[in-house]
């Protein structure tokens, strides 16, 4: 396991390279971001190329790169334009991104598992076919009319929530935005988890363990449900980076000063060091994330073993 875990931590430095390059490269044919420092004037040459001195910008993207990358490792994400250092605004956004990306994981897993067992034990009958064309609704509506109608009926007309969340973004505040962000992998785990189930419910092990006379619920609970887990734990690992970075949509509706707000405020204003500097983070958590999800496949399926 320890020579696993060492190989696939090498694997990461070329991976995160590669896509660090990559979001670098793009963020920097996004446009000019001196225009955008001048208003709406265009800036005079020596103010321009003064300002891409002090930020770098004079220099080759492949030097502006290798720069960077410098910094990073020493923990510096450089300075954004109006002052403020990069590791700043990552630190007042990643802590609320993170309660509300662990409130969606917490929805995807109790409910979205739950309703899965139930359909794929249930597979052809009104429950299942209820359940499944609930999800379909959901996965179909946009993410942002979920959003603005919980926040109408509970927020406006019932008055139950608050239509913005504060500043401080506590974890009871976060609740309904936490379900809207969720909506979508909810309903993908409730659908994965049914097909999962239902296939292995087929399985000789489980029929094996059913001729024992072992109860239900452990036959259930200690083997269908966890070698069913696999690809659902594949989705919800990968998903975590998905849910911190795209909840642009989501933090906007409630007024959520995190990841994705930041994220939208720095492509607005053509930040690039703040673009870079938040979706190298992003890049990181998806690897850890990945990596966590393959160790955990040792835990849910014993036949698993990595040298």
């Amino acid at each position: 396991m320890g020579r696993y875990v060492i190989r696939r931590l090498l694997q990461m430095i070329p991976v995160f390279i590669g896509a660090t390059l990559l979001i670098f490269l793009m963020v920097n044919v996004m446009g000019d971001p001196i225009a955008g420092l001048c208003g709406e004037r265009q800036c005079d040459p020596a103010t321009a190329a003064q300002l891409r001195k002090e930020f770098g910008l004079d220099k080759p993207v492949w030097q502006q790169y290798l720069t960077y990358m410098g910094n990073v490792f020493t923990g510096d994400f450089g300075t954004a334009f109006n002052g403020q250092p990069v590791t700043e605004l990552m630190a007042s956004a990643f802590p609320v991104t993170i309660r509300l990306t662990i409130v969606a994981i917490i929805f995807e897993i109790v409910i979205g598992i739950a309703l899965g067992v139930i359909t794929g034990l249930r597979r052809g009958r009104p429950v299942d076919t209820s359940v499944l064309l609930l999800t379909l609704v959901v996965i179909s509506v946009p993410t942002f009319v979920t959003g603005l109608l919980l926040q109408l009926l509970l927020g406006v007309e019932w008055g139950w929530i608050k239509p913005s969340v504060s500043p401080e973004a506590t974890f009871g505040e976060l609740i309904v935005p936490g379900l809207v962000l969720a909506s979508v992998s909810l309903a993908y785990v409730t659908r994965l988890t049914r097909t999962s189930i239902a296939e292995n419910k087929r399985s000789d092990y489980v029929r094996t363990a059913t001729a024992k006379g072992l109860p239900r619920h452990r036959v259930i609970t200690k083997h269908l449900l966890r070698n069913s887990l696999i690809p659902v734990v594949t989705f919800i690992g990968t998903d975590i980076g998905a849910l911190m970075g795209g909840a642009i949509v989501t933090e906007r509706i409630f007024n959520i000063h995190g990841v994705g707000f930041q994220l939208y405020q720095g492509i607005l204003r053509q930040n690039t060091q703040t673009v870079v500097g938040f979706v190298t983070v992003l890049v990181l958590v998806f690897l850890v994330a990945n990596l966590l999800v393959d160790l955990l496949y040792a835990v849910l399926d014993p036949r698993i073993r990595y040298a």
